[in-house]
């Protein structure tokens, strides 16, 4: 594929030296540190499980629900609408686009760049907070990582950045179909409540309420999937019922945890690859005039 390795190098130099991404990324460092510190304080108190100390500074808090879990949940999506959402329509706006297309670069090779590049971009930015909060907690807390709770923190990571990668292609998406960038920003921002509100009542218990229609809404939510997905596999206690979560007093080993996310996080997969399947197929067809 022509000209992959240059706008992939391109889009990765642009990320990693704007200003946005150098705002956003010691955003998402000061909040997530924030807690996992308030996480650690509370695990000194009062150890909950003493088999999986380590995973409990992601899990577990002093309030009702874990505050690093839920910084990402609906952290992350931010992250990948603002490095998608003015991918295409800046260039096309700027007349770059039309240029660069002029040069022995194919088309494919354009958009796969731009999405390789954010989906490294998300993955190094996730990598690096989950080593950063891990050594800080590490001092904190003083009990390292079994081997299990290494493999689950990587679990954890690709699903992260599967997560980010839907959001990243939900941008890219309204980046081509809409031409004006702040047209695309309100829309991704729009379908990210749509989405977050739909989480929201899965997190809670009480979208039980609503029903059979509220649990088949909740079961396409990507909020409401990667929910299930990070609490299955970082809380080993944890198990699927229905749209929510029952935890137990027994442990179920790494293996068993992964084949109780498998169907959501296929779903998450599946809806990552029909959002950039269909940026893809209307980038290629479009009409691209130079200006």
């Amino acid at each position: 594929m022509q000209g992959l390795m240059t706008v992939f190098r391109k889009e990765l130099a642009d990320h990693f030296t704007s200003w946005r991404f150098i705002i956003l990324f010691a955003i998402v460092f000061a909040v997530g540190v924030v807690a996992i510190y308030v996480d650690a304080q509370y695990i000194r108190q009062e150890v909950m499980d003493t088999r999986f100390v380590f995973l409990q500074l992601y899990t577990t808090s002093g309030q009702a629900l874990p505050l690093f879990i839920l910084f990402i949940v609906f952290f992350v999506p931010i992250v990948g609408v603002i490095l998608g959402f003015d991918a295409i329509n800046s260039e096309r706006i700027s007349g770059t686009l039309s240029r660069l297309l002029s040069q022995p670069i194919y088309r494919d090779a354009v958009i796969n760049g731009k999405f390789l590049a954010g989906v490294v971009t998300i993955a190094v930015m996730m990598m690096s907070l989950i080593l950063l909060v891990s050594g800080m907690g590490l001092r904190m807390i003083g009990v390292p990582p079994s081997s299990e709770e290494a493999l689950r923190l990587m679990a954890f990571l690709i699903t992260t950045v599967i997560y980010g990668a839907f959001w990243l292609g939900l941008g890219i998406l309204f980046s081509i179909f809409f031409h004006r960038v702040a047209t695309s920003a309100l829309a991704s921002i729009a379908l990210w409540m749509f989405f977050g509100f739909i989480g929201f009542m899965s997190i809670f218990p009480s979208f039980v309420q609503l029903g059979q229609v509220g649990l088949k809404i909740v079961q396409v939510s990507p909020v409401a999937l990667f929910w299930q997905v990070t609490m299955l596999i970082l809380v080993p206690t944890a198990r699927s019922l229905g749209g929510g979560l029952l935890i137990t007093p027994s442990a179920l080993p790494l293996g068993q945890s992964l084949l109780g996310v498998w169907p959501h996080l296929v779903s998450l997969i599946v809806l990552t690859v029909v959002c950039f399947a269909i940026s893809y197929i209307k980038f290629m067809r479009e009409e691209i005039r130079s200006t």
